[in-house]
């Protein structure tokens, strides 16, 4: 299994980036080919130290790492990271990586 972990940095409008994200950028996302799995964080994200600097995180499934490089430049994968600019103006970050049972 392959993950694409999406961190989104505090919006300065917590309320509009939920609204665009959940009502727009999620089905946006869902139609991605190759997706298994797309899960959201719910509520604050925090460290061991306190408040993180993240007011979502977004983790979604993916086959192997090459399922995720195709579903990014796929038609759909394009449109769901051209909307980013529509809500993320804050910043976001990507990270992929496969995993395995420690």
């Amino acid at each position: 299994m392959a993950t694409l972990l999406v961190l989104y940095k505090n919006p300065a409008d917590p309320a509009a980036f939920d609204r665009h994200y959940f009502s727009t950028h999620v089905p946006l996302a869902r139609k991605i080919p190759g997706l298994r799995r797309y899960e959201v964080s719910a509520g604050p994200i925090t460290t061991p130290q306190g408040d993180a600097p993240y007011h979502l995180v977004a983790t979604l499934s993916f086959d192997s790492l090459d399922a995720i490089r195709q579903a990014l430049g796929s038609p759909e994968g394009q449109a769901t990271a051209g909307d980013l600019g529509n809500f993320a103006q804050a910043g976001v970050e990507l990270l992929m990586f496969d995993s395995k049972e420690a």
